[in-house]
């Protein structure tokens, strides 16, 4: 599902919801109807129960956000800076205790009220290209939307005062090395790792749902089994899920026999009952040869039910 914006791109699937900054020509920058659009869809994740997870990132190839839009910041009043500075730290306040992870992909720069947003989020990876930090001091003004509180917690009070008082940028191996990120990629292999990751928090989400209480009657599943190891096998599915050209949320019915629980996180479902429902809207989706090779890769029982195979 998609939903239209003027400055950023918003889609969500398979539980992932993304928010791209759309304002590539002044590298993403954050000017006020960019604020209010990220805050219109923050509510919008927040309040829908099939997002697990939200990707934040940057289109184009230079920046995530680069900070605050200079042009609109130079018409601010005092007065109107203050409240613009407070309207900001609600909206990443509201990203930070939205009860729902996040995930920043950060892809260049990411600098100023960028690198805030990027504090504000759960999980901070970044491209090899991508550069860091909190300029406001060279342009005689402070981090204004929480900066120097959450970099003093994340990376330490001593980093803290030396990015806020020097103005300093730092490469993404540097920022790996303090902390400020948790992993660094390839700029072709950013969006993919985010991606890969939002699954992850999405199947994750099955264990913290109390849906593996609930076992579909005459499925035998070893539930003491390491979260990993379901993990590791969802993600299998889903590599499997792209080779035919089937999407992630009718891929998670082959996991309705043999693992109901991460089933039914997928498909949206909330008991065994529901998750046998979805089954049968979406069999069509799923092709013979899918279901082949999920049997040859051992992650069918070979004698499991196919709600593809029942509805031929």
């Amino acid at each position: 599902m998609t939903m239209s914006y003027e400055n950023i791109l918003y889609d969500k699937k398979d539980g992932i919801a993304t928010i791209t900054f759309n304002r590539p020509k002044v590298l993403n920058a954050l000017n006020r109807k960019t604020v209010e659009e990220l805050q219109s869809a923050l509510l919008d994740a927040r309040d829908d129960a099939a997002v697990r997870v939200v990707i934040l990132t940057g289109a184009g190839e230079k920046a995530f956000v680069a900070g605050a839009d200079i042009g609109e910041l130079a018409q601010q009043t005092p007065v109107g800076g203050k409240e613009f500075s407070l309207f900001g730290q609600s909206v990443f306040h509201l990203l930070e205790t939205m009860g729902k992870p996040s995930i920043c992909a950060i892809n260049g720069f990411a600098l100023g009220g960028g690198c805030e947003l990027a504090l504000s989020c759960s999980i901070r990876i970044a491209s090899k290209t991508a550069r860091l930090g909190q300029p406001e001091v060279k342009l005689g003004i402070l981090p204004g939307y929480g900066g120097s509180q959450r970099l003093t917690r994340l990376c330490g009070k001593g980093m803290a005062h030396e990015l806020c008082l020097t103005g300093e940028m730092i490469s993404a191996e540097e920022a790996l090395r303090i902390g400020l990120v948790n992993h660094i990629y390839e700029p072709a292999e950013l969006l993919p790792a985010a991606e890969e990751r939002g699954t992850s928090v999405v199947i994750g989400g099955a264990f913290n749902s109390g849906l593996l209480a609930d076992p579909r009657p005459g499925v035998t599943y070893n539930y003491a089994a390491a979260p990993q190891e379901l993990l590791s096998r969802a993600l299998r599915l889903k590599a499997i899920a792209d080779r035919h050209g089937t999407t992630l949320r009718a891929a998670a019915l082959a996991f309705c026999a043999a693992h109901p629980a991460v089933a039914s996180v997928l498909v949206g479902a909330r008991s065994a009952a529901e998750v046998r429902d979805c089954a049968e809207q979406f069999a069509a989706e799923v092709p013979a040869a899918f279901w082949q090779e999920l049997r040859e890769e051992g992650l069918l029982p070979a004698d499991a039910p196919v709600p593809a195979e029942e509805a031929r």
